[in-house]
């Protein structure tokens, strides 16, 4: 860590100008990281520039679980006081001076940084192990202020720059321009510096290191792309990032100003807690988007790669002031993803989307339940899918050229700054000469959802649901399956939602379905059929093999509880195929092939190690959820499995972990599981039992 020291005072002189909060101007960081993974700990430095703006006898920091080493003002030692969550410095700034302030610390962080796979002995299998060791960030909701001190206010914009000292084995990406890596043959490690040119909040700040290569791409506007993979994922590259330049050069043109910085990055991390973050030019996904072609019908990045690159503008450039205002963020970027599909996919696609949300949020404003989208507490299906409903009728209202402009001069005049939803509305109104007050009271205020407001923009804007509406509304008018899959007026997706309100199909009319052209209407014929009846066994068995593997796993399962003759060729047809990421096809023949006695039975024994190793920490949270669920559904859970569920009731992510938590106290009050359980905790380390010891004090 020697070179953490003398670099850092490297580039101290640099200094550019950014926003203000209060009495002081935080203008410029320069931040130092040399992660301790094993330890699960940071070391590092901040030198932090600043001007004072009014008299002030103090700056504090966010710091949480930070021991300090050094503190300097100008070169000189000073005194500090700490929290468990803060650092102040008491001294009497006088307005109009500037200052230089070095902070060198240990972080112990409990969240927000997460390091991956270093608990477990996966260090030579980092070649066959796709995600192997990681360490990446994420500080949406949680703050950055775990890992160096800063502000968890997102209202203190400030130029930072990085430098990340790791093992020179390890990719390092992070937020900005890669300005230099220096690697020597007798060093262990290499130091990446990341610069930045313009300012933005300290929950943006992110960084990955791990085993990645990369592909580079270039926007019509030369903004250079870099999309990483594993190693051993390079045949997935393409199905993965599909569409990702084409996403960029629409998002560049349809929002009417330059992407704001300097160049873009997407990098999938293993474990992470939601499906994609949009830290400051460098999105981190899951890793369980990271799929091959056939993946792509089922499940595909592109929503999530427009959705995270649209906040690069909304939410990054242009940032709330508090979460009263977070329509800005989340119900702008859901908008512009779904014009982006609009454009990959086709207008119908567009609507029909529309229609889908719309449905659900006037459900759950029938119920009672419906939300503002000035409610800081709103969920996130009101502030995603009704903030891009509000967006939609607020365009449809003004008009297109009215909308874009509009647009244009919100992120033009509040570019690196913080807004309110009141920003925004007052620029709309100058740019339309509208008033504005019944759209807001409407849409933004109401928690009501405005279905036939949502209804009438559907049937005067796409031409399936004004058949749709119209359809429904006259009861002489009556489709049958024939009649809906044969009539050319009908557009592939008014076709589909009339056979799903269907209900139930004859034989004749699912033997129908299994020969459409239309995979999404194969797979409903999956979905809709319960046992095979003997005359749809031929017709359907094409279904096994198809293009779809969330089809492969409905028809493998429904072909073998339903043609116990034929048990052994079913799963000889499918003992190769893995399925999604979160490998579904797999999963489930595991399970089957140790329930058919007959089938390479000398094998079970595998096939159950096989299943049972899906629990470990090396998988993701949806590979180990459904491994955990089909062992306990065949009573199959044993020491090692049990051991994996005692550690998953402490992960990082609450969905897993109150899965996992369930589970537990299941098998917790059988009393010959909780034998079992207590045999495995013996042999586990005292962390890993946090849960556990909770049961044990009850």
């Amino acid at each position: 860590m020697k070179k953490l020291i003398v670099t850092l005072f490297l580039f101290l002189s640099i200094c550019t100008f950014g926003q203000h909060q209060d009495k002081v101007d935080f203008i410029k960081a320069k931040i130092y990281l040399g992660p301790l993974p094993k330890e699960k700990k940071i070391k590092g430095g901040v030198v932090y520039r600043f001007n004072v703006l009014q008299n002030v006898d103090s700056v504090f920091f966010d710091a949480k679980h930070m021991d300090f080493s050094k503190v300097e003002l100008d070169g000189e030692k000073i005194d500090f006081t700490v929290t468990e969550k803060t650092i102040s410095i008491k001294h009497k700034f006088k307005e109009g001076e500037s200052h230089k302030l070095i902070i060198e610390y240990i972080a112990k962080p409990k969240q927000t940084v997460y390091f991956i796979g270093w608990d477990n002995n996966v260090e030579d299998n980092e070649q066959t192990l796709p995600a192997g060791r990681q360490v990446w960030t994420q500080g949406q909701g949680k703050y950055t202020s775990h890992w160096v001190p800063s502000f968890d206010d997102m209202q203190e914009k400030v130029e930072f720059d990085l430098t990340i000292e790791v093992d020179k084995k390890y990719h390092v990406i992070a937020n900005g321009n890669l300005l230099l890596k220096i690697e020597k043959e007798e060093e262990e490690d290499a130091i990446w510096l990341f610069d930045m040119k313009e300012p933005m909040s300290s929950y943006l700040l992110a960084f990955a290191i791990g085993n990645y290569d990369k592909q580079v791409l270039k926007s019509e506007s030369g903004v250079t792309i870099e999309n990483y993979y594993y190693p051993n994922d390079s045949l997935k590259v393409e199905p993965t990032y599909r569409y990702t330049k084409k996403i960029f050069d629409f998002l560049e043109s349809e929002i009417g100003v330059a992407y704001p910085w300097q160049n873009y990055k997407q990098v999938p991390v293993h474990d992470f807690l939601y499906a994609g973050m949009e830290n400051t030019s460098a999105t981190f996904f899951s890793d369980a988007y990271v799929i091959d072609s056939t993946s792509f019908i089922d499940r595909n990045y592109v929503n999530v790669n427009a959705h995270e690159l649209a906040h690069q503008w909304f939410g990054n450039l242009v940032t709330e002031k508090n979460s009263e205002h977070h329509w800005l963020h989340e119900g702008f970027a859901t908008y512009y993803a779904y014009l982006a599909e609009k454009e990959v996919f086709g207008d119908d696609y567009f609507y029909w989307k529309l229609f889908e949300t719309a449905k659900t949020l006037h459900e759950i404003s029938e119920k009672g339940e419906g939300e503002s989208l000035l409610n800081p507490n709103a969920s996130s299906l009101t502030f995603y899918e009704k903030g891009a409903w509000a967006l939609v009728i607020l365009k449809d209202k003004i008009g297109e050229e009215k909308f874009k402009t509009g647009i244009q001069k919100y992120l033009n005049t509040y570019q690196f700054q913080n807004v309110t939803v009141g920003d925004f509305i007052n620029v709309m109104e100058e740019v339309s000469n509208n008033d504005l007050n019944e759209f807001k009271a409407i849409w933004l205020d109401g928690a009501v959802f405005p279905m036939d407001a949502a209804k009438a923009y559907l049937i005067k804007n796409s031409t399936s649901h004004k058949m749709y509406y119209a359809l429904k509304n006259d009861d002489s008018k009556t489709f049958t399956t024939t009649d809906i899959l044969k009539n050319p007026e009908l557009s592939s997706e008014l076709r589909l939602e009339l056979l799903q309100q269907k209900g139930d199909f004859s034989e004749l009319e699912l033997s129908s379905l299994i020969a459409d052209d239309d995979i999404r209407i194969r797979q409903l014929a999956a979905k809709k059929v319960g046992e095979i009846p003997n005359s749809l066994r031929t017709s359907i068995k094409p279904l096994l093999l198809g293009d779809s593997y969330m089809t492969t796993e409905l028809m493998l399962y429904k072909l073998w509880s339903s043609f116990g003759f034929d048990k052994n060729l079913f799963l000889e047809k499918t003992k190769d195929i893995i399925g999604l990421p979160n490998k579904n096809v797999r999963l489930l023949w595991l399970t089957l092939a140790m329930f058919t006695p007959d089938y390479n039975p000398t094998e079970s024994v595998y096939y159950h190690r096989e299943l049972v190793g899906y629990t470990s920490a090396m998988y993701n949270p949806e590979v180990r959820q459904t491994a955990f669920q089909y062992l306990f559904e065949i009573q199959a859970l044993n020491a090692d499995a049990y051991a994996n569920l005692i550690k998953a009731t402490n992960h990082h992510s609450w969905q897993f972990r109150n899965y996992a938590r369930q589970l537990f106290d299941t098998l917790w009050n059988n009393e010959n599981q909780k034998k079992e359980i207590e045999k495995v905790a013996n042999q586990l380390n005292s962390s890993d039992l946090r849960y556990l010891k909770t049961k044990l004090n009850s």
